[in-house]
């Protein structure tokens, strides 16, 4: 966790609480991630976001119901399937589940962490959590054939933009930074305002409503999060999707995860 993050749960009583100082972006290159399936539903599938959903189960259990989208690549035959999945370089984001979220999906992650992909998800609770939940069905065959075409996604402002209005930000425009305050200590943007984006619903007031709001973190889910709260309550905003590495001088860099 964060050092912000540490602190709150000591002051709640916790003693064995550790700081993972890499962050989101050097985890993801040698581990998995878990989202729940209401994250799944709603914040990928029903905003169309591009993405590669595998359900490594076996085929026939596939066409007994599946999730919406999900193509069929049984654990077994992952690693010889490797080829199907889009290149390395294209970051395309890999949801994987099975029946319960269990042993099948974390093995299917390590095999392609293993081969370079990155991120990779797990869908917690499984196939049986998505039906638990109530959430649509399909059955039927599953394709085998992934295809991936990346897309911005709602609210998302080029690494070029950023970068422009980084370096001259118009009058009527504010970089909102959404880090976490030790994060912010360490080194802003010049001109940016910090507010976690744990506190943004709480600190409305201190985000001008006549100014066009682009939001960054470290690594652009943050950022996303604040858009969609932001967005919410009318206020004009875009976000970056991307890794922002910014020193104590002010300096930045910007690059695609």
């Amino acid at each position: 966790m964060s050092p912000d993050s540490a602190r709150r749960a000591e002051s709640l009583g916790y003693t064995n609480v550790k700081v993972y100082h890499d962050g989101v972006p050097e985890w993801v290159k040698r581990n998995y991630l878990v989202l729940s399936t209401q994250f799944l539903k709603e914040a990928w599938i029903e905003k169309d976001i591009p993405h590669v959903l595998v359900d490594v189960r076996p085929a026939a259990d596939t066409e007994k119901g599946s999730i919406k989208g999900a193509v069929t690549i049984p654990v077994a035959d992952l690693e010889k399937s490797i080829t199907k999945f889009p290149p390395k370089d294209k970051k395309a984001p890999i949801m994987i589940y099975d029946q319960k979220g269990g042993g099948d999906a974390v093995k299917a992650a390590k095999a392609l962490i293993a081969a370079g992909y990155a991120p990779v998800d797990i869908v917690s609770g499984g196939f049986d959590a998505w039906k638990a939940a109530g959430f649509p069905v399909q059955t039927g065959k599953l394709t085998e054939t992934i295809v991936y075409v990346p897309k911005p996604r709602p609210g998302e402002i080029s690494i070029e933009d950023f970068t422009r209005i980084a370096k001259a930000t118009p009058a009527d425009t504010l970089i909102l930074d959404v880090r976490n305050r030790d994060e912010g200590n360490a080194g802003m943007i010049q001109g940016a305002k910090l507010v976690p984006d744990e506190e943004i619903l709480d600190r409305l007031a201190d985000i001008p409503k006549d100014k066009k709001i682009v939001a960054h973190c470290s690594t652009g889910v943050r950022a996303e999060m604040a858009y969609h709260k932001l967005k919410e309550k009318g206020y004009n905003v875009q976000f970056l999707n991307a890794k922002a590495d910014i020193n104590d001088k002010g300096e930045f860099k910007i690059e695609k995860l």
